[in-house]
């Protein structure tokens, strides 16, 4: 009698019974009622790769009675799956996951957990690390509710003074924190920080019982954009990059590619919605990483602008779990050595000021007056500065010398540049396309100047003055000069505009 009738089932159904069957009998029988029945192609393909994989253990127990010499086949380390094997395996094999050109695909793992790469800079948590940490506490505690769950945020911290930050990592949010120290990782490198936390994230571990990470964030920096897509490529899952949110729930999913079958919608459980800038500017995308018929992906994995959620208060009384992890680092992952280096300027940091004042193409039919009359208006507060749209800084603008410094890259605002939360921001001539809003719809109050009174900066604005920006920044300027209008007050929330 055949093992199951395939016909009974969706392909996702097959797939998880063929991992229990062991009879090449049964699953050739399997195979022909597929053929004879609905004849899918990704069934046929699942349980061919099942009489595969079957067929190879049952050649290396015939192997042993092979004479001297044979080649021998190296022993699975762990409890998973692998659908196709090239023919020729390395001996120092230890993981699936290890050597990619060896492997296309598992099934059958186990994932937990929400991980969080919890970035350094002069021997410190960076802000954006915090707020990961805040958010993933949040998002598995509600997961944790919704599903009856007992999963955790695990925190990731490298560096050569990383046992010194676990405390924090706990303070913030974690229930473990994971760090590994070493002198010579007292800056990024590719290499030994791409191994580490894909050890970190594979490796056999005492304190953990499942196979990798069921969700991963990184922070959207320089170093964590690199290291979120070199660490997602080593744990062969994907990678949805410059997220601004981040939620959980299922979803109802007919894509034949995910589903196995045209026509057929399958729930996808416990599923990371990665919301992020679309590449138009104007509307957000949500990215989802979901597994095939024959593959699964994991880590669902998530690069986190910074600026995009709140830090939380670091709870010093939070209890956790400190684990040192150990992994040998080769001489010759370190290629790159700074023998010498000189400390740069600052530059500009818009994010601790009190008023931002921002220009953008709306300067475009004379660029040095308008630099000029923002900082008119910028010298009217205590603390405040000039803040510029990606459209400014992609011009070129030609300026006078004298305003030049002003239209620097660094003084950019949004998801490629600076993310602000001022008491007050005033954007003048600036649309509002979503990489700008993300970074500022989090100030207080926002005014917005601008001659299209359907400009999409209104849709996310206090207060919205239809006009020429050389027209009306002069005339806010007076005002202020003159008494005669209290924006301060506004950013203070004690009066309105008058």
């Amino acid at each position: 009698m055949m093992a199951l009738d395939p016909s009974n089932h969706t392909v996702p159904e097959l797939e998880s019974a063929l991992a229990e069957i062991d009879d090449a009998t049964a699953l050739a029988e399997m195979l022909e009622a597929e053929k004879d029945g609905k004849n899918r192609t990704t069934a046929i393909a699942a349980i061919e790769a099942r009489m595969e994989a079957v067929g190879g253990a049952e050649d290396e127990a015939e192997a042993q009675d092979e004479p001297e010499g044979a080649k021998e086949r190296p022993e699975a380390k762990r409890a998973i799956d692998v659908i196709e094997l090239a023919e020729d395996l390395p001996d120092e094999l230890e993981h699936p996951t290890v050597d990619k050109k060896h492997v296309r695909a598992l099934v059958g793992g186990t994932y937990r957990d929400m991980w969080v790469y919890c970035e350094t800079q002069a021997g410190e948590l960076i802000d954006v690390s915090k707020e990961m940490l805040g958010k993933a506490r949040e998002l598995i505690d509600e997961y944790n509710d919704d599903y009856d769950a007992d999963e955790r945020v695990v925190g990731v911290v490298i560096g050569d003074n990383a046992s010194d930050l676990a405390d924090d990592v706990i303070a913030y949010g974690a229930d473990v924190a994971i760090y590994h120290e070493d002198d010579r990782l007292e800056r990024f490198q590719h290499k030994p920080y791409t191994e580490i936390v894909s050890d970190m994230s594979r490796g056999d571990a005492d304190w953990r019982d499942y196979d990798k990470p069921r969700y991963f964030l990184f922070p959207a920096t320089n170093n964590g954009r690199d290291l979120s897509a070199m660490v997602q490529a080593e744990l062969d899952s994907g990678l949805a990059s410059d997220c601004s949110d981040l939620y959980i729930t299922d979803e109802l999913i007919s894509n034949p590619v995910k589903t196995g079958e045209p026509g057929v919608k399958v729930e996808f459980e416990r599923v990371l919605h990665m919301k992020r800038p679309d590449f138009s500017g104007f509307e957000y995308s949500t990215i989802l990483c979901l597994d095939n018929p024959t593959r699964e992906f994991h880590p669902q994995g998530a690069s986190v602008i910074p600026g995009s959620f709140p830090v939380p208060e670091a709870d010093e009384d939070r209890v956790g779990l400190i684990v040192d992890h150990s992994l040998e680092l080769p001489d010759e992952w370190f290629k790159v050595h700074v023998t010498e280096f000189n400390q740069l300027d600052e530059g500009v940091d818009l994010t601790g000021r009190e008023v931002i004042v921002a220009v953008g193409r709306g300067i475009g039919k004379d660029p040095t007056k308008g630099i000029e009359l923002a900082l008119d208006l910028v010298k009217q507060f205590d603390d405040a500065d000039l803040g510029l749209s990606r459209g400014v800084v992609t011009a070129s603008y030609k300026v006078g010398g004298h305003v030049e410094q002003y239209v620097a890259e660094e003084r950019q605002l949004g998801e490629t540049g600076q993310v602000v939360a001022p008491p007050l921001y005033i954007a003048a001539g600036i649309s509002g396309a979503i990489q700008h809003k993300v970074g500022v719809d989090q100030s207080d109050t926002i005014i917005a100047i601008n001659t299209d009174s359907d400009a999409r900066i209104r849709d996310f604005s206090d207060y919205f003055i239809e006009g020429d920006l050389f027209e009306v920044l002069p005339q806010l300027t007076e005002a202020l000069e003159s008494g005669e209008l209290n924006l301060k007050a506004l950013a203070d929330g004690r009066g309105d505009a008058q």
